[in-house]
């Protein structure tokens, strides 16, 4: 089964458990109105808008169906570049809209049956009738939901698809494609794809779609932040070493037992300690792919205000590029940051880790460790005062 319908209860056509076990980074899966009646909560015009700013991640991929030619241009973009384009075969997309919009960002709420800190962002396309980003493939999980229009998804679903490449464009697209699925998705309707799956999107009249991407490191990626964490620790003392060195049959072969020193040299920068290699995990993927870092305030106000602030109604919101999970350790939990590790009880762990903000109740029912950690947050950026006089004024 690849197609089902959402039900009330369920979403995703079935309870996330079975979700997860039968197809979870297996197969792809279909869900007809996945959001019933779902309206975009923003417009083609408020996309290009976006793509005008500077820091935004924004492409503008245009097709010459005649020729087969493709053509990348990156962001920021000029407000002229817009109106000149025709009315077919293109696409504009904005990456990490979740950072940008707050509605989009409420909506990750509803893939809460996956871990947060592998949801990486929600990419933003539109495009005009006939825009495509070309057959290609991706190595990671998404969930591409028809936010407004219709756009013709196929997939190829087969157990060993071609994967080459063309080499004679920027774009990595397939020189083979072979659908065996064939959809056009109305709004509502929302197509998960593991990685390694074929696909490509048409757009059959302007439409948004948006892509709630995961994030995969490659294992490459993990293993040269793992060697780089490994090498700042390191000591000089720990080098090659040989007491046991015997006279050598060749004095210019690398013999086994030099290999094996070699192996013992490497052996002895791993990260035995759970709680390190956890630290090291924990930072690595709270920065992960990160384009923006949450940055200190030039003023910042003490501590005594902020608290009478909270005390009074205020609120400490979540800086929309901070990234934060938790993890039990071997005495209590810690709180990753944006790269840095914090030590604290479990219960203040769970709920800073899950909060969008922080209220003075929250705040209070904190012990001391949690109110500092909130603080040395606030000073680091991930969280922002508000007070309201911004709205009163």
């Amino acid at each position: 089964m690849i197609e089902v319908h959402a039900t009330a209860k369920h979403f995703l056509g079935m309870p996330a458990a079975e979700f997860l076990r039968d197809y979870w980074q297996k197969k792809p899966l279909l869900i007809r109105n996945a959001f019933p009646g779902y309206e975009s909560p923003l417009q083609p015009e408020d996309l290009a808008g976006l793509a005008c700013e500077d820091g935004v991640l924004a492409r503008l991929i245009e097709h010459d169906a005649a020729g087969d030619g493709w053509r990348v241009r990156h962001g920021p973009f000029a407000e002229e570049d817009f109106p000149g384009l025709p009315d077919h075969d293109w696409t504009l997309l904005v990456q990490d809209m979740d950072k940008w919009d707050g509605d989009l960002r409420a909506l990750l709420d509803r893939f809460d049956f996956l871990p947060r800190w592998r949801i990486d962002d929600v990419m933003v396309s539109f495009a005009a009738t006939g825009g495509s980003v070309g057959a290609h493939v991706d190595q990671y999980d998404v969930f591409l939901l028809q936010a407004q229009g219709h756009r013709r998804w196929q997939i190829d679903a087969s157990d060993a698809p071609p994967l080459a490449f063309r080499d004679d464009v920027e774009l990595k697209l397939l020189r083979d494609f072979h659908p065996d699925h064939d959809w056009v998705l109305a709004p509502g309707d929302m197509l998960y794809l593991p990685p390694g799956v074929p696909h490509h999107g048409i757009a059959q009249d302007p439409c948004l779609t948006f892509s709630v991407g995961m994030r995969a490191p490659a294992t490459a990626e993990l293993l040269g932040d793992y060697v780089d964490a490994l090498c700042a620790e390191a000591p000089d003392a720990l080098r090659y070493a040989d007491p046991d060195l015997q006279p050598p049959r060749d004095a210019h072969e690398i013999d086994e037992a030099a290999m094996q020193r070699v192996v013992e040299a490497l052996r002895q920068l791993r990260m035995d300690d759970p709680d390190r290699f956890g630290d090291w995990f924990g930072g690595f993927v709270t920065t992960y792919r990160s384009a923006v870092q949450p940055a200190a305030d030039d003023t910042p106000r003490p501590r005594i205000e902020v608290e009478w602030d909270l005390g009074h109604g205020a609120l400490l919101q979540r800086h929309p590029w901070s990234r934060m999970a938790w993890r039990r350790a071997s005495k209590g939990a810690r709180l990753y940051a944006g790269g840095q590790a914090h030590a604290l009880p479990v219960r203040d762990a769970q709920r800073l880790a899950a909060a969008n903000e922080v209220d003075g109740t929250l705040y209070d029912s904190l012990s001391a460790a949690g109110r500092d950690v909130v603080f040395a947050l606030l000073e680091g950026g991930h969280y922002r005062l508000d007070t309201g006089e911004d709205e009163a004024e």
